[in-house]
């Protein structure tokens, strides 16, 4: 890990409403140029509260916030907002256009990128969320799903190197889950360096994750590669959370002496595996 490019660093934070309870409670940790971590707790974990945070909307008590090798200060605020892209919980609230080609354009304009490039990326990152089709559409008549792609393709069109999703699955159906969480490997695949942190209470999509942090009462509880901790039956209840259904049917099969790899991380792999 040491090799690789540190871009967020939170360092010693606290937050408290009030007085007698802080909702973050001197939580540190480090993302790395090219991973994928989730940070995930049960609610009332301070989630919520470190995302707003990360995003410059509060300021804490004790701590520090740097991304990029920039403190998270005023000064610094919009130069790091340039650099990052933002994937909330409700696609609804960052719709601006008409269509949805209208919202894609919208970041490219504020950005001040020429009209005679601009239809050209426009096309490329609606093709890049299977969005293409519906570029003359209204946003409102879109699916969950398809909505979160527009959002997503608005914050790609931006060339972010770092993005952060706040609870963008949280409002979707099963499937359009299932479709976020294959753009978002999509998007890995064809950009390896590209970096995701994703605030997230869907464990099946923490359990993806290169690494997970867990939040409990405003401390950092445990920060790792998933399985671990989802195999820690004390540590899961201690937090309020529970096995990915992937995880359970793991330590089943090994129960009946079939032992799952690690990297066996989802239902089609596992399926590959039991038919070899």
């Amino acid at each position: 890990m040491s090799e690789q490019k540190e871009l967020l660093k939170v360092n010693g934070l606290s937050y408290a409403y009030s007085e007698d309870k802080n909702a973050l409670d001197d939580v540190s940790f480090s993302v790395y140029e090219g991973e994928n971590v989730a940070l995930i707790g049960h609610n009332g974990s301070g989630k919520s509260t470190l995302a707003k945070a990360l995003m410059g909307l509060i300021e804490p008590i004790q701590g520090e916030i740097t991304f990029f090798g920039l403190p998270l200060n005023r000064k610094n605020l919009y130069e790091i907002r340039g650099k990052i892209g933002i994937v909330f919980q409700n696609p609804d609230n960052q719709f601006v256009g008409s269509t949805v080609a209208d919202d894609i354009a919208f970041g490219l304009e504020n950005a001040c990128v020429p009209q005679n490039q601009m239809q050209e990326i426009i096309e490329r990152f609606a093709s890049e969320v299977g969005m293409s089709e519906y570029l003359g559409h209204e946003p409102q008549n879109l699916s969950g799903g398809q909505k979160q792609r527009v959002a997503i393709a608005g914050v790609l069109a931006m060339k972010p190197s770092f993005i952060i999703f706040d609870e963008a699955t949280a409002m979707l159906d099963p499937k359009g889950r299932a479709e976020i969480s294959s753009l978002v490997k999509k998007m890995r695949e064809d950009n390896p360096s590209l970096t995701i942190l994703s605030i997230t209470h869907d464990i099946e999509e923490a359990s993806r994750a290169d690494r997970i942090l867990v939040l409990n009462a405003g401390k950092k509880v445990y920060e790792g590669k998933p399985a671990p901790f989802f195999h820690n039956k004390e540590l899961l209840a201690s937090t309020g959370l529970f096995s990915p259904f992937l995880y359970k049917l793991k330590d089943e099969l090994a129960k009946q002496g079939i032992n799952v790899p690690e990297e066996v991380d989802d239902l089609r792999k596992l399926e590959e595996f039991l038919c070899r």
